[in-house]
C-alpha cells in the first residue's frame, strides 16, 4: 500500500474517531429526506432552514443545468413556471426596478457598493446575492441587512406551502435550493415594497435563473475569469458569452476592462440585441479635479468594483428622474475603440458616502484580536487569488513591526468542487507562511443544530480526502520550491523568515473550530472554545508549532479558497452574526 494511502486511511480513521456520534453526510442526507414540512407557517426559523435543505441543492442543481445546457429556453420556463404558481407573473418583477450584475470576481461586492450608494440617497434597497456566509437570510436584505428569522420564516412557509397546493402531475412539486430562494426574494422585495432591488447573478448568466426579469433598469459585469468551466466553457470567450446573456433590448449595460476577446464577445453581444454597452473609466478619472474616494472596503481590486458601481447607481438615478447624479467633466473617448466609454462624472457626496460606507463580509475582510490579525477573503478562481494574494502582502507591509518580536503567518485553505486547488495553493507560496491549515468547511464535525451551514452533498470522507490532497500538493509545491530547476527564476519571497520558518508545516483538521483553537492557542479574546483539538495529519510534525503560537508578538492567518470556509471562521469569530 503507498505512503499516501496510509496516510489518507489513518486520518480517515482518526477522524471517525474524533466525530464519533456525529451524523455524517449520508446519515443526515437520509434524515432530511423524511423530514416532514410544517404545516403552520408559524414554525421557527431552523425549521424552515432544514426544510429548505431538503431541496436540491446547488450541486445537483449544477449537474442538472449541465445536462440541460442545449436548451436554455427549458431553464427559463421552468422558472416562469415556477413563478406563476408562486402567485407571480413575469411582468410584476419590473415593479423592482433591478439592477442586474453578473461577472466571475466582483459582482458581489459591485453589488455591495452599488446598494450602499443607492442607500445613502434614502432608497429602500432589496438586495439578492449568493452564497450566504453565516444564515441563509443574508442572501435577501433590505436596507443593507439580511431579512428578519420572523420575516424569513414567513415568507419561506408561504411560498413553500403555495408551490405544494399548486403542484400537478406534470411538474416537480418545489424548484432547487437556489431557484427556491431567488423566488422568495421576488416575493420580499415586492411585499417589502423596495424603491429598488439590486439582484446578483448566481452563476453565469443566460442560463440563471434569475434571469427571467424582462426589464431591468441597468446591467453590469464585474471581471471576468475563469470558473465552473464545466458549466461556462473552458475559454474567457465561452465565458463571456454565457454572462452577456443578461443583456436586454434598449437597457443600458456597462462593464469593466476586460481582455481583448472576452470584451469583443460582450460588444458582440450587446449588438446583436441593441443593448447600449459602455466600458466603465477607471476610478481614477472619476477622481480628477475632486477628492479622493475611500472605499470601505480593501484591495487594490476593488478599485474596479468600485468604478462599475458608480456607473450603475448614476444610471438607475438618471432613469428614475434624479437630479443629483454628478456633474460632467470632460468625456474622453475609449482607448480600446471597441465600445463608448461611459460618462467620467464628478461623484456625488451620497456617492461618496455610499463607496465609503460598503460593508461586505468575506472579502478583503481583516479582524484584530490582540496579537492575532485574521485576514478573511473567500478567492476562489485564479485571478481572485492573486487578488487576494496582493491585498494580503499589502496589508502585511502596511502592518509591519521594525522590531517589535517575532511574527507568523498561518494559511487557513480549503478549496471544493471542481477548482484546481494545486493553481491555487501555487498561487499563495509567495506569502511564506509558517503554517498552512487544511480543514473541511464544516464548523463543528459534531454539530446538527445550525441548519444554515448544512451540506449534504457530501461526506465527511470525501471532504477530508480532498483535504488531504491538498496537504499533498503543499508539499509537493515546496519540495519543487526547495529544488528548483537549473536556470529556473527564482522564488519571489515577501520577507526574510525566522528560523523556525524554514521548514513550512501543514496540519489537517477534521473541521474549522479544531482549526482556529490550534491557531489562537487561547490568545483570541473573543473565540475561546473549551475543548483542545485533535490534529488528524502534520506534515512534517508540528509538535513545536504550539510553542511558536503562544509566544509570537504577532500571528497573522489568511483565511481563502472557500467563501464557505470564511463563513464558518466567521460564524466562530464573530457570535453575533449568528443572532
Amino acid at each position: 500500500m503507498s505512503r499516501a494511502r496510509c496516510h489518507l486511511r489513518a486520518a480517515l480513521f482518526l477522524a471517525a474517531v474524533s466525530s464519533r456520534g456525529a451524523t455524517t453526510g449520508v446519515a443526515a442526507r437520509r434524515v432530511l429526506s423524511a423530514w416532514p414540512a410544517p404545516q403552520e407557517p408559524g414554525m421557527e426559523y431552523q425549521d424552515a432552514v432544514r426544510t429548505l435543505n431538503t431541496l436540491q441543492t446547488n450541486a445537483n442543481y449544477l449537474e442538472q443545468v449541465k445536462r440541460q445546457r442545449g436548451d436554455p429556453q427549458r431553464q427559463l420556463e421552468a422558472m416562469r413556471l415556477y413563478l406563476a404558481r408562486s402567485g407571480l407573473q413575469v411582468e410584476d418583477l419590473d415593479q423592482l426596478n433591478i439592477i442586474h450584475i453578473t461577472g466571475t470576481k466582483g459582482k458581489g461586492s459591485t453589488c455591495a457598493f452599488t446598494e450602499c450608494i443607492l442607500r445613502s440617497y434614502g432608497l429602500k434597497t432589496g438586495f439578492f446575492s449568493s452564497p450566504h456566509l453565516v444564515q441563509v437570510r443574508e442572501r435577501i436584505r433590505i436596507n443593507g441587512q439580511p431579512i428578519s428569522p420572523e420575516l424569513f420564516t414567513k415568507h419561506f412557509w408561504r411560498l413553500y406551502h403555495r408551490l405544494e397546493e399548486t403542484k400537478d402531475s406534470s411538474c416537480v412539486s418545489m424548484p432547487g435550493y437556489f431557484r427556491f430562494l431567488t423566488l422568495m426574494a421576488f416575493h420580499v422585495f415586492l411585499q417589502e415594497k423596495v424603491d429598488l432591488a439590486v439582484m446578483e447573478v448566481g452563476i453565469g448568466g443566460a442560463y440563471d435563473c434569475t434571469n427571467i426579469v424582462k426589464k431591468p433598469v441597468v446591467c453590469g459585469v464585474s471581471s471576468l475569469g475563469i470558473d465552473h468551466t464545466g458549466l461556462l466553457g473552458d475559454t474567457m470567450e465561452k465565458i463571456a458569452w454565457q454572462k452577456g446573456g443578461i443583456f436586454k433590448c434598449g437597457v443600458p449595460a456597462f462593464t469593466v476592462l476586460q481582455p481583448d476577446g472576452p470584451l469583443a464577445v460582450l460588444r458582440d453581444r450587446a449588438q446583436q440585441i441593441s443593448c447600449p454597452l459602455y466600458l466603465c473609466p477607471p476610478l481614477e478619472a472619476l477622481e480628477e479635479g475632486g477628492p479622493l474616494l475611500t472605499l470601505g472596503l480593501e484591495g487594490e481590486h476593488q478599485q474596479s468594483n468600485a468604478a462599475l458601481a458608480l456607473q450603475l447607481a448614476r444610471c438607475w438615478l438618471q432613469q428614475k428622474g434624479y437630479q443629483d447624479t454628478g456633474e460632467l467633466k470632460a468625456s474622453r473617448p475609449s482607448l480600446l475603440g471597441q465600445l463608448p466609454l461611459a460618462p467620467v462624472f464628478q461623484p456625488t457626496s451620497h456617492m461618496q458616502h455610499g463607496l465609503r460606507d460598503t460593508e461586505w463580509p468575506g472579502r478583503t475582510q481583516l479582524l484584530r484580536r490582540g496579537p492575532l490579525t485574521w485576514y478573511l477573503d473567500g478567492a476562489h478562481t485564479t485571478s481572485s487569488m492573486q487578488a487576494c494574494v496582493r491585498w494580503f502582502r499589502q496589508a502585511l507591509h502596511s502592518r509591519e513591526r521594525p522590531g517589535g518580536g517575532s511574527e507568523v503567518r498561518v494559511l487557513l485553505f480549503n478549496s471544493t468542487g471542481d477548482r484546481d486547488s494545486a493553481a491555487l495553493l501555487k498561487l499563495l507560496q509567495p506569502c511564506q507562511f509558517d503554517y498552512t491549515i487544511f480543514c473541511p468547511n464544516l464548523t463543528e464535525v459534531s454539530s446538527t443544530d445550525n441548519a444554515d451551514q448544512q451540506n449534504f452533498t457530501v461526506t465527511l470522507d470525501q471532504v477530508l480526502l480532498r483535504c488531504l490532497a491538498h496537504q499533498q500538493h503543499w508539499s509537493r509545491l515546496h519540495e519543487d520550491q526547495a529544488s528548483p530547476e537549473p536556470g529556473g527564476p527564482a522564488p519571489l519571497l515577501l520577507a526574510p523568515r525566522p528560523a523556525h520558518a524554514h521548514t513550512t508545516s501543514s496540519l489537517v483538521f477534521s473541521c474549522i473550530s479544531h482549526a482556529l483553537q490550534w491557531i489562537s492557542q487561547g490568545r483570541d479574546p473573543v473565540f475561546q472554545p473549551p475543548s483542545p483539538p485533535r490534529v488528524l495529519f502534520a506534515h512534517p510534525v508540528a509538535g513545536s508549532g504550539a510553542i511558536v503560537l503562544q509566544e509570537a508578538a504577532a500571528i497573522h492567518v489568511l483565511v481563502t479558497g472557500s467563501l464557505h470556509l470564511v463563513g464558518g471562521v466567521l460564524k466562530l469569530l464573530e457570535p453575533s452574526l449568528s443572532q
